[in-house]
């Protein structure tokens, strides 16, 4: 059922799922700068006339930037510390065990 749904979305000209699966690791390349011009000329060509695809890239753009974002987050100072204090207790642990 799912399928005839993405159907519905895309033009009778449009690639087919199989090739929708090959463009799956061309967009996640297309958001890493990883594309030649003319590959990035394709894949946003295939984005802008394939729904599932255009779900996808935008799916994935939203994954990387919550990741950048938390990635560039600090932990409280506290917590850093508990932490250093729990792994030196289980190194302990490990080296009397």
């Amino acid at each position: 059922m799912s399928g005839d749904h993405d159907h519905q979305h895309r033009d009778v000209e449009d690639p087919s799922s199989a090739e929708c699966a090959d463009f799956l690791e061309r967009i996640i390349r297309l958001i890493d700068n990883e594309l030649e011009e003319g590959d990035c000329t394709v894949v946003r060509a295939h984005i802008d006339s394939c729904s599932p695809c255009l779900e996808r890239y935008d799916l994935q753009r939203t994954v990387k930037a919550v990741v950048a974002r938390s990635c560039s987050e600090t932990a409280p100072a506290e917590l850093r510390e508990r932490v250093r204090v729990q792994i030196r207790a289980v190194q302990v642990q490990i080296t009397e065990g």
